[in-house]
């Protein structure tokens, strides 16, 4: 149950449950805005992590009854068959109502679909019997992304008009830009679209490539062409596959439940399978790059991923394409290797050792050169003049004049 009661005489205090890539800059903002903020997480090794660099953090729950303000920020994965997996929301949820007290406000940050909140949550709460107040507000977080997070308006949707302007209240001290939305399933929803619009954009732009490479058009410049429109367009690229926490994993929360509801959902998961399917077209595309006999196979031929994070520039591999890349070459017989400097062990092999004064003779060494991450950091002129064939799957070597590689567009 939810009251519109206000605090105890105490000093505010917020908690943020889950110090994962959410929860941590989470916490460091509202540290930023003067706000007395604990940090909690089951981890110890992270939690040791966060103090190490100055914040409060604790495996203690115990001290989570004297914070004003919880906010969970945990994974929402999906299970072995595609379906939302909210042990982590629930186990969190479970552990603020073992500790809850009348007045507190909850906030579920945590990226699910809509009715989450009001349905998974809130039942969880009740069992205390105490007043509280409940409120949604998705993350906004693009990791690698150089963004003051305070600088993103904030979506906020209460269990009831009361929990909003407690949640309201507290974003605001925080945040420079609140937006606030009638309900919780309303906040839920528009984090879910923003999710959903990426990848069915992507699954566009990914099918069309593979629709028009065939009739020798290329992509990249179809989609360069597009773009100068002023409006009514935006651009999207593909690539080998989505990866990263949201994008691949959201539509299917939407998918689930809507099928709860017997509503269709066909566009969705139509473009999870399109770009779901984009690892097989790059083996493809590679195959016969490799060689012009049909059907021909990878069988002791060398094969170097470039890349295995999910996007350039962080260490993050959640859900990243490469995984698939890797494994499915492995099966055709392929030796594969992979480079990554943000990632030192993947795919049961370490990262090769890249020095620049072998890249010469190594690369030359390799069959094919599959780009499936655009790191800054790659010097993509030398690689375009040592290899022999570069499967490029972001469009990184149409920028490179004259290399003299064979490049295939993937």
């Amino acid at each position: 149950m939810t009251t519109d009661d206000t605090p105890g005489n105490h000093a505010h205090t917020v908690a943020i449950i889950g110090l994962g890539y959410v929860g941590q800059p989470l916490l460091q903002t509202f540290t930023n805005a003067g706000i007395n903020t604990l940090g909690y997480d089951i981890d110890p090794i992270c939690v040791a992590d966060i103090q190490s660099r100055g914040f409060d953090a604790t495996t203690d729950s115990t001290p989570l009854s004297r914070c004003d303000a919880l906010i969970i920020c945990v994974p929402t994965p999906l299970d072995d068959n595609h379906q939302p997996d909210m042990r982590h929301v629930e186990s969190a949820t479970q552990t603020i109502a073992d500790i809850l007290r009348p007045g507190q406000l909850v906030i579920l940050e945590s990226t699910t679909y809509p009715g989450t909140t009001r349905t998974r949550v809130k039942p969880i709460l009740d069992q205390k019997h105490v007043p509280y107040h409940l409120a949604y507000s998705p993350e906004r977080i693009d990791p690698g992304r150089d963004v003051d997070l305070s600088t993103i308006p904030k979506l906020v949707g209460g269990i009831d008009d009361a929990s909003a302007h407690r949640a309201i209240a507290l974003y605001q001290r925080a945040f420079q830009k609140i937006v606030p939305v009638a309900s919780c399933e309303i906040a839920e929803a528009a984090k879910i679209l923003e999710n959903v619009y990426r990848a069915v954009n992507i699954a566009l732009v990914n099918e069309l490539k593979t629709t028009l490479t065939p009739m020798g058009i290329d992509i990249w410049q179809v989609i360069d062409a597009a773009a100068t429109k002023p409006y009514g367009f935006s651009p999207f690229y593909p690539g080998p596959g989505l990866g990263g926490h949201c994008i691949p994993i959201d539509p299917f929360y939407l998918a689930w439940i809507a099928k709860q509801h017997n509503a269709p959902a066909d566009f969705i998961e139509l473009a999870g399978r399109v770009n779901h399917a984009m690892p097989d077209y790059v083996v493809s595309r590679t195959r016969e790059a490799i060689s012009t006999t049909p059907k021909a196979d990878l069988k002791n031929k060398r094969i170097l991923v470039l890349g295995v994070a999910y996007k350039p520039n962080v260490p993050d591999t959640r859900e990243t394409p490469s995984l698939a890349l890797i494994e499915k070459f492995d099966a055709l017989g392929a030796t594969v290797d992979y480079h990554d400097p943000y990632v030192p062990h993947f795919a049961d092999r370490p990262t090769i050792d890249w020095q620049p004064d072998h890249l010469p003779q190594w690369l030359a060494d390799y069959d094919a050169i599959v780009i499936a991450t655009a790191h800054a950091c790659y010097d993509w002129h030398a690689i375009g003049q040592h290899a022999k064939l570069i499967v490029d799957t972001r469009g990184v070597m149409r920028h490179i004049p004259s290399p003299n590689a064979t490049i295939v567009s993937a």
